[in-house]
Parts: structure tokens; sequence; C-alpha cells
């Protein structure tokens, strides 16, 4: 069971809380016992975990990846976004969570985020439940 979501980022760099529409799939497709994957076809995006009750977290995680990797850095790829394909490597392209009684098993402060590191631009992530 695939499923895709599309959205629109505003900013060269975010972090866009997806859980929403994650966990909306999930109950859209009744699995009470499964796997949920989420996965992003984009080579200067990732797929992250991490906490959403704080927007600071968002923020600081920006701030410190944009320190590790500068957007401007003599890279050698002619398309100027280098910094965006380093970022997301370093984030990954997915991330898998357990779904059991029919919900993400994710952490009390746990949220799934889509991070674009070349916007803005209209992206797209696959969701896969498997059962």
């Amino acid at each position: 069971m695939i499923k895709y979501l599309s959205l629109k980022t505003e900013k060269r760099v975010t972090f866009t809380d997806i859980t929403n529409q994650v966990s909306a799939i999930v109950s859209e497709y009744g699995i009470d016992e499964g796997i949920c994957l989420v996965y992003s076809p984009h080579t200067t995006c990732g797929i992250t975990i991490n906490e959403n009750a704080d927007p600071d977290v968002r923020h600081d995680m920006i701030k410190e990846l944009s320190h590790v990797v500068p957007f401007d850095d003599g890279y050698l790829h002619m398309e100027g976004n280098s910094a965006a394909h380093i970022k997301a490597s370093l984030i990954g392209s997915s991330v898998t969570v357990p779904i059991s009684q029919g919900t993400l098993l994710l952490g009390t402060w746990q949220g799934i985020y889509f991070c674009d590191f070349d916007g803005p631009r209209t992206r797209h992530i696959t969701v896969q439940i498997l059962s």
C-alpha cells in the first residue's frame, strides 16, 4: 500500500512536520499492526524523526547543520547546491516507524519531519504501509 504526499516548501531550508499526514494515511488503510516507511525521492531532501513539541529544536537543527555544512564552501558541483546534497545524506532519505493498534509508535515528543535543503520547491514524499 503506497500513498504519495505533496508539499510546497517556502524557504531554502525547511523542516516540515508531516506527522499528521502520515498518521492519516495509516488510519486510512486501517492497518492494526505493521510498519510505515516514509521516503523522500529527492537528492537534496531528507526525512528524520525528532522532537515536535518545541519549534526551537527545528531552528537549532537547521542552524547547526548550516554551521557544519555551510551553503558556500568552495564546492565543485556546478549547480550550486552541494551543501543540500551533503545535508540530505547526513539526515537520510527515509524513516521506518512501527504501527501498533492502528497508530504510529512514535515517542511522546517525536514527530516525522520532511527536510528540504534546496527550496523553495514542490516536493513529493512516498509513504508505504506494510502489514
